[in-house]
């Protein structure tokens, strides 16, 4: 086993004494160094100070006078926003409980760049230690949208970023970019299946994302998803669960269940309820899952003793982007709080 995911920035992380990740000046100085935050060459001198201000002691205290010295009105919009961000985060205890915070309160207004950073941390700390490949590469669609395509009987998902870079540039030109926006499967820009022959290849390449993973029936990939998902419940939410995959729903005493993204939300919805689904709707089904609880007592008495369902989609254009936040208010559990 070796390390992976450097680039989620959790070497810039402490840990507190239950082992949860309590950010540094350094993992701020991250966040500063992205792209968004550096001052464009026509900023204002105010704008460039009070960047170099923060990179040296980055939990400083901004004053509101600091925000409206700024000459550019987006700037300081933009530096409200990260300053309120980091402001939060600093608030909780830990990071995990700061992810839990935001999707509990609300994240509007908040950059998605910075939830997916704060993701990528916190899915990064629920896979510590983790040894499977499969588990791990599972896991990135926690962080990172996807492209799915079938292909000879295996269900792949590829880096959707990934994929738009490969085509635009590796040896495709303008072609290969119209293969990109057409929808072109993974394969058409030669990425390489995750297998049990290159899995040792893994931890050399975790931060490039570019393994394409089979979530076909019975793959690895597709008990990868499952497993990777009982680590991050109980990392969020401390409870130990049990999930495995399945290839349909069949439960006439349906009681719960909770969609991964806003397509498989809208299908199990509409199932649950008694609506018919079209054949073209279901076929975006691309991950089901069964989930229980190893401790009832914590479980709402209405689903208490049942299973909940769990389900992932892809959109019409084939596009998977999972929201794992959505089990903040989709489980149901009694109380949520970060286990100690």
């Amino acid at each position: 086993m070796s390390e992976f995911w450097i680039a989620s920035g959790h070497l810039f992380c402490d840990r507190d004494a239950d082992g949860r990740l309590v950010a540094t000046p350094d993992l701020w100085r991250a966040f500063l160094a992205r792209p968004e935050l550096v001052p464009p060459e026509e900023a204002c001198d105010a704008e460039r100070a009070l960047h170099a201000a923060l990179l040296e002691a980055p939990e400083q205290v901004v004053a509101p006078a600091r925000i409206a010295a700024l000459a550019d009105a987006d700037a300081r919009e933009n530096w409200e926003v990260f300053l309120r961000f980091r402001d939060c985060v600093r608030r909780a205890p830990n990071l995990e409980a700061a992810w839990l915070a935001l999707y509990r309160e609300g994240v509007r207004g908040v950059p998605p760049l910075f939830l997916q950073m704060l993701t990528h941390l916190v899915t990064r700390a629920a896979l510590d230690g983790e040894s499977d490949p499969f588990v791990l590469r599972a896991a990135e669609l926690f962080f990172r949208p996807q492209r799915v395509s079938v292909q000879q009987g295996g269900l792949l998902l590829a880096d959707e970023e990934v994929v738009a870079m490969r085509g635009a540039d590796a040896g495709f030109g303008a072609l290969g970019q119209l293969l990109v926006e057409a929808g072109a499967p993974p394969r058409a820009v030669e990425l390489e299946v995750l297998s049990e022959a290159n899995a040792g290849a893994y931890w050399l390449r975790s931060d490039a994302h570019d393994f394409v993973l089979d979530i076909a029936e019975g793959r690895a990939g597709q008990r990868g998803l499952a497993r990777a998902l009982e680590r991050f419940v109980l990392r969020l939410f401390g409870e130990r669960v049990a999930i495995r995959a399945v290839p349909v729903i069949e439960d006439p005493h349906w009681t719960w269940h909770v969609g991964l993204d806003a397509e498989a939300t809208a299908i199990a919805n509409d199932l649950w309820h008694g609506q018919e689904v079209a054949q073209e709707r279901l076929a975006r089904l691309v991950w089901l899952g069964v989930l229980e609880f190893a401790e009832a007592s914590r479980v709402l008495p209405a689903a208490a003793g049942r299973p909940v369902y769990l389900a992932l989609a892809m959109d019409a254009a084939g596009r998977l982007r999972m929201k794992p936040q959505n089990l903040v208010s989709g489980l149901p559990l009694r109380t949520a709080e970060v286990a100690s």
